[in-house]
Protein backbone atom coordinates (compact mmCIF):
# COMPACT_ATOMS: atom_id res chain seq x y z
CA UNK A 1 0.00 0.00 0.00
CA UNK A 2 1.33 3.79 -1.27
CA UNK A 3 2.16 5.37 2.18
CA UNK A 4 0.56 8.28 1.94
CA UNK A 5 -2.77 5.99 2.17
CA UNK A 6 -3.93 5.93 5.59
CA UNK A 7 -5.24 2.54 6.72
CA UNK A 8 -8.53 2.89 7.94
CA UNK A 9 -7.85 2.42 11.73
CA UNK A 10 -5.60 5.33 11.48
CA UNK A 11 -7.38 7.72 9.57
CA UNK A 12 -9.39 8.83 12.72
CA UNK A 13 -5.82 9.12 14.23
CA UNK A 14 -4.17 11.22 11.57
CA UNK A 15 -7.51 13.04 11.27
CA UNK A 16 -7.48 14.46 14.98
CA UNK A 17 -3.62 15.34 14.91
CA UNK A 18 -4.34 17.37 11.39
CA UNK A 19 -7.65 19.19 13.81
CA UNK A 20 -5.18 19.81 16.51
CA UNK A 21 -2.41 21.32 14.45
CA UNK A 22 -4.60 23.64 12.82
CA UNK A 23 -6.37 25.01 16.08
CA UNK A 24 -2.66 25.71 17.14
CA UNK A 25 -1.71 27.49 14.03
CA UNK A 26 -5.09 29.81 15.09
CA UNK A 27 -3.74 30.80 18.21
CA UNK A 28 -0.80 33.29 17.01
CA UNK A 29 -3.12 35.76 15.44
CA UNK A 30 -4.34 37.48 18.50
CA UNK A 31 -1.21 36.27 20.28
CA UNK A 32 1.45 38.40 17.88
CA UNK A 33 -0.87 40.87 18.29
CA UNK A 34 -0.67 41.16 21.97
CA UNK A 35 2.80 40.70 22.01
CA UNK A 36 4.06 43.87 19.53
CA UNK A 37 1.63 46.26 22.07
CA UNK A 38 3.36 44.63 24.99
CA UNK A 39 6.70 45.51 23.90
CA UNK A 40 5.46 48.70 22.26
CA UNK A 41 6.67 47.08 18.66
CA UNK A 42 5.38 49.76 16.12
CA UNK A 43 3.70 47.72 12.82
CA UNK A 44 6.04 49.98 10.81
CA UNK A 45 9.20 48.68 12.49
CA UNK A 46 10.08 45.57 10.53
CA UNK A 47 13.47 45.38 11.61
CA UNK A 48 12.57 44.75 14.71
CA UNK A 49 9.57 42.56 13.98
CA UNK A 50 11.40 40.05 12.20
CA UNK A 51 14.27 39.94 14.68
CA UNK A 52 11.75 39.13 17.05
CA UNK A 53 10.23 36.37 14.94
CA UNK A 54 13.52 35.03 14.26
CA UNK A 55 13.89 34.46 18.21
CA UNK A 56 10.72 32.47 17.93
CA UNK A 57 11.69 30.05 16.10
CA UNK A 58 14.89 29.74 16.93
CA UNK A 59 13.56 28.70 20.38
CA UNK A 60 11.21 26.43 18.36
CA UNK A 61 13.85 24.51 16.90
CA UNK A 62 15.96 24.70 19.98
CA UNK A 63 12.95 22.43 21.41
CA UNK A 64 12.63 19.80 19.09
CA UNK A 65 16.45 19.33 19.43
CA UNK A 66 15.79 18.81 23.23
CA UNK A 67 13.27 16.52 22.56
CA UNK A 68 14.97 14.73 19.67
CA UNK A 69 18.23 14.53 22.44
CA UNK A 70 15.69 12.74 25.08
CA UNK A 71 14.49 10.46 22.29
CA UNK A 72 18.14 9.83 21.30
CA UNK A 73 17.47 10.76 17.23
CA UNK A 74 20.42 11.12 15.30
CA UNK A 75 20.42 14.57 14.10
CA UNK A 76 23.92 14.67 12.90
CA UNK A 77 23.75 11.81 10.36
CA UNK A 78 22.76 13.63 7.32
CA UNK A 79 24.28 13.20 3.62
CA UNK A 80 24.85 16.17 1.33
CA UNK A 81 21.99 15.81 -0.69
CA UNK A 82 19.57 16.09 2.98
CA UNK A 83 21.61 19.41 3.94
CA UNK A 84 20.90 20.99 0.50
CA UNK A 85 17.19 20.03 0.83
CA UNK A 86 16.90 21.10 4.43
CA UNK A 87 18.26 24.19 4.16
CA UNK A 88 15.93 24.98 0.39
CA UNK A 89 12.75 23.96 2.97
CA UNK A 90 14.06 26.18 5.53
CA UNK A 91 13.97 29.23 3.10
CA UNK A 92 10.92 28.54 2.32
CA UNK A 93 8.62 27.25 5.20
CA UNK A 94 10.59 29.50 8.03
CA UNK A 95 12.41 32.38 6.30
CA UNK A 96 10.25 33.38 3.40
CA UNK A 97 7.35 32.47 4.85
CA UNK A 98 7.37 34.19 7.85
CA UNK A 99 8.99 37.25 6.64
CA UNK A 100 6.16 37.90 4.58
CA UNK A 101 4.06 36.71 7.60
CA UNK A 102 5.00 38.74 10.16
CA UNK A 103 5.45 42.37 8.23
CA UNK A 104 1.57 41.09 6.32
CA UNK A 105 -0.28 40.69 9.70
CA UNK A 106 1.05 43.85 10.95
CA UNK A 107 -0.24 45.65 8.18
CA UNK A 108 -3.79 44.43 8.01
CA UNK A 109 -6.48 43.48 10.14
CA UNK A 110 -6.19 40.53 12.07
CA UNK A 111 -9.11 38.78 10.93
CA UNK A 112 -8.42 39.60 6.95
CA UNK A 113 -4.50 38.44 8.07
CA UNK A 114 -6.64 34.97 9.47
CA UNK A 115 -8.32 34.61 5.72
CA UNK A 116 -5.35 35.43 3.46
CA UNK A 117 -2.67 33.42 5.61
CA UNK A 118 -4.95 30.38 4.31
CA UNK A 119 -4.80 31.08 0.57
CA UNK A 120 -1.50 28.37 0.78
CA UNK A 121 -4.60 25.77 0.81
CA UNK A 122 -5.71 26.60 -2.43
CA UNK A 123 -2.35 27.42 -4.09
CA UNK A 124 -1.35 24.16 -2.45
CA UNK A 125 -4.27 22.49 -4.89
CA UNK A 126 -3.31 24.50 -7.95
CA UNK A 127 0.35 23.36 -7.53
CA UNK A 128 -0.64 19.74 -6.92
CA UNK A 129 -2.14 19.98 -10.12
CA UNK A 130 1.27 20.27 -11.93
CA UNK A 131 3.52 18.42 -9.17
CA UNK A 132 0.90 15.35 -8.68
CA UNK A 133 -0.01 13.35 -11.72
CA UNK A 134 -2.62 11.79 -9.67
CA UNK A 135 -4.12 14.75 -7.77
CA UNK A 136 -5.36 16.97 -10.86
CA UNK A 137 -7.65 19.90 -10.97
CA UNK A 138 -11.17 18.85 -12.47
CA UNK A 139 -14.56 20.93 -12.22
CA UNK A 140 -15.15 19.80 -8.51
CA UNK A 141 -12.32 21.44 -7.41
CA UNK A 142 -12.41 24.44 -9.94
CA UNK A 143 -16.17 25.10 -7.99
CA UNK A 144 -14.20 24.76 -4.67
CA UNK A 145 -11.47 27.31 -5.65
CA UNK A 146 -14.08 30.25 -7.02
CA UNK A 147 -15.92 29.57 -3.61
CA UNK A 148 -12.68 29.87 -1.92
CA UNK A 149 -11.52 32.96 -3.36
CA UNK A 150 -14.33 34.50 -3.37
CA UNK A 151 -13.96 34.45 0.37
CA UNK A 152 -10.77 35.81 -0.01
CA UNK A 153 -11.71 38.79 -1.96
CA UNK A 154 -14.88 39.35 0.06
CA UNK A 155 -12.37 39.89 3.33
CA UNK A 156 -10.93 42.49 1.64
CA UNK A 157 -14.16 44.78 1.10
CA UNK A 158 -13.87 47.62 3.71
CA UNK A 159 -17.55 47.67 4.38
CA UNK A 160 -17.12 49.61 7.68
CA UNK A 161 -15.75 52.59 6.02
CA UNK A 162 -15.17 53.00 1.85
CA UNK A 163 -16.96 49.86 0.89
CA UNK A 164 -14.45 49.50 -1.91
CA UNK A 165 -11.54 46.85 -2.22
CA UNK A 166 -9.07 47.47 0.47
CA UNK A 167 -5.51 46.15 -0.56
CA UNK A 168 -2.02 46.86 0.52
CA UNK A 169 0.80 45.21 -0.72
CA UNK A 170 2.80 45.28 2.47
CA UNK A 171 -0.41 43.40 4.11
CA UNK A 172 -2.57 41.96 1.85
CA UNK A 173 -0.14 41.16 -0.64
CA UNK A 174 2.59 40.00 2.05
CA UNK A 175 -0.09 37.77 3.59
CA UNK A 176 -0.80 35.98 -0.42
CA UNK A 177 3.21 35.29 -0.90
CA UNK A 178 3.65 34.00 2.92
CA UNK A 179 0.88 31.59 1.11
CA UNK A 180 2.46 30.50 -1.78
CA UNK A 181 6.18 30.13 0.08
CA UNK A 182 4.08 27.73 2.85
CA UNK A 183 2.83 25.52 -0.03
CA UNK A 184 5.44 25.20 -1.78
CA UNK A 185 7.09 23.84 1.74
CA UNK A 186 4.43 21.60 1.50
CA UNK A 187 6.08 19.41 -1.37
CA UNK A 188 9.42 20.15 -0.32
CA UNK A 189 8.96 18.32 2.94
CA UNK A 190 6.58 15.40 1.69
CA UNK A 191 9.80 15.03 -0.52
CA UNK A 192 11.95 15.16 2.19
CA UNK A 193 10.50 12.87 4.79
CA UNK A 194 10.63 10.09 2.45
CA UNK A 195 14.31 9.77 3.26
CA UNK A 196 14.54 11.55 7.03
CA UNK A 197 12.60 11.11 9.97
CA UNK A 198 10.17 14.34 10.42
CA UNK A 199 11.43 15.39 13.42
CA UNK A 200 15.29 15.42 12.17
CA UNK A 201 14.22 17.48 8.99
CA UNK A 202 12.03 20.00 11.00
CA UNK A 203 14.35 21.09 13.33
CA UNK A 204 17.22 22.03 11.19
CA UNK A 205 14.78 23.70 8.97
CA UNK A 206 13.12 25.64 11.47
CA UNK A 207 16.45 26.41 13.43
CA UNK A 208 18.38 26.92 10.23
CA UNK A 209 15.87 29.04 8.72
CA UNK A 210 15.34 31.20 11.72
CA UNK A 211 19.08 31.86 11.51
CA UNK A 212 18.67 33.38 8.40
CA UNK A 213 15.96 35.21 8.95
CA UNK A 214 17.60 36.76 12.50
CA UNK A 215 20.27 38.11 10.16
CA UNK A 216 17.51 39.39 7.70
CA UNK A 217 16.44 41.36 10.84
CA UNK A 218 20.05 42.01 11.95
CA UNK A 219 20.74 43.42 8.12
CA UNK A 220 17.47 45.56 8.32
CA UNK A 221 18.60 47.57 11.66
CA UNK A 222 16.68 45.16 14.38
CA UNK A 223 18.73 44.72 17.68
CA UNK A 224 17.78 42.04 19.41
CA UNK A 225 19.27 43.90 22.70
CA UNK A 226 17.06 46.76 22.46
CA UNK A 227 13.42 44.76 22.63
CA UNK A 228 12.13 45.13 25.64
CA UNK A 229 10.37 41.87 26.96
CA UNK A 230 7.82 41.86 29.68
CA UNK A 231 7.15 38.51 31.60
CA UNK A 232 3.81 38.06 29.45
CA UNK A 233 5.78 39.09 25.97
CA UNK A 234 8.51 36.39 27.18
CA UNK A 235 5.51 33.56 28.15
CA UNK A 236 4.04 34.47 25.17
CA UNK A 237 6.88 33.77 22.83
CA UNK A 238 7.86 30.63 24.65
CA UNK A 239 4.23 29.70 24.00
CA UNK A 240 4.09 30.56 20.15
CA UNK A 241 7.55 28.77 20.36
CA UNK A 242 6.25 25.05 21.69
CA UNK A 243 2.91 25.82 19.01
CA UNK A 244 5.49 26.15 15.73
CA UNK A 245 7.66 23.40 17.23
CA UNK A 246 4.50 20.82 18.07
CA UNK A 247 2.02 21.84 14.92
CA UNK A 248 4.88 21.54 11.98
CA UNK A 249 6.94 18.32 13.68
CA UNK A 250 3.05 16.84 13.58
CA UNK A 251 1.91 18.56 10.19
CA UNK A 252 4.98 17.26 8.86
CA UNK A 253 4.27 13.91 9.89
CA UNK A 254 1.30 13.81 8.61
CA UNK A 255 2.11 14.52 4.70
CA UNK A 256 3.86 10.76 4.70
CA UNK A 257 0.68 9.14 5.36
CA UNK A 258 -2.08 11.88 3.74
CA UNK A 259 -2.29 13.39 0.23
CA UNK A 260 -1.14 17.28 0.37
CA UNK A 261 -4.66 18.03 -0.78
CA UNK A 262 -6.25 15.73 1.55
CA UNK A 263 -4.33 17.38 4.41
CA UNK A 264 -5.19 21.23 3.04
CA UNK A 265 -8.63 20.31 3.86
CA UNK A 266 -8.73 20.49 7.47
CA UNK A 267 -6.80 24.03 7.82
CA UNK A 268 -10.11 25.32 7.46
CA UNK A 269 -10.21 25.30 10.77
CA UNK A 270 -7.61 27.58 11.04
CA UNK A 271 -8.49 30.76 10.14
CA UNK A 272 -11.89 30.32 11.76
CA UNK A 273 -10.36 29.60 15.47
CA UNK A 274 -7.82 33.08 14.96
CA UNK A 275 -11.04 35.60 13.68
CA UNK A 276 -12.43 34.21 16.72
CA UNK A 277 -9.74 34.74 19.24
CA UNK A 278 -8.70 37.74 17.19
CA UNK A 279 -12.35 38.80 17.67
CA UNK A 280 -12.28 38.01 21.10
CA UNK A 281 -8.77 39.16 22.55
CA UNK A 282 -8.14 42.27 20.28
CA UNK A 283 -9.82 45.53 21.00
CA UNK A 284 -11.44 47.28 17.81
CA UNK A 285 -11.55 43.84 16.09
CA UNK A 286 -14.57 43.07 15.64
CA UNK A 287 -16.35 40.36 13.86
CA UNK A 288 -18.99 41.53 11.32
CA UNK A 289 -21.26 39.40 9.48
CA UNK A 290 -19.17 39.64 5.91
CA UNK A 291 -16.24 38.13 8.14
CA UNK A 292 -18.46 34.98 8.75
CA UNK A 293 -19.81 35.00 4.86
CA UNK A 294 -16.25 34.85 3.80
CA UNK A 295 -15.29 32.29 6.26
CA UNK A 296 -18.46 29.98 5.22
CA UNK A 297 -17.21 30.29 1.48
CA UNK A 298 -13.83 29.75 2.36
CA UNK A 299 -14.90 26.48 4.41
CA UNK A 300 -17.18 25.29 1.85
CA UNK A 301 -14.53 25.72 -1.18
CA UNK A 302 -12.03 23.83 0.64
CA UNK A 303 -14.60 21.05 1.89
CA UNK A 304 -16.09 20.76 -1.91
CA UNK A 305 -12.13 20.68 -3.44
CA UNK A 306 -11.18 17.48 -1.27
CA UNK A 307 -14.27 15.55 -0.70
CA UNK A 308 -14.02 11.98 -1.82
Amino acid sequence: MNKTQAPPQSFFITTSIALLCCILWGTPYPTLKIIYKEMGIASSNLADNITLISLRFILAGVFLFVFGMVKQVQFFKLKSAHIRSILFLGLFNTTLQYFFFNIGINNTSGIKASILGQSSIFLAIVLAHFLDKNDKLNFKKAIGLLLGFGGLILINLDHGRSGLLSFSFLGEGFMIISGLTSALSMFIAKRIGEELPSLVFTAWQMFLGAILLFFTGLFMGGNPFSLHFTPLAAGLLIYLSLVSSIAFYLWYSLLQYRAISELSMFKFIIPITGSLLTGIFIPGELLLPVHFIALLLVCIGIIIVNKN
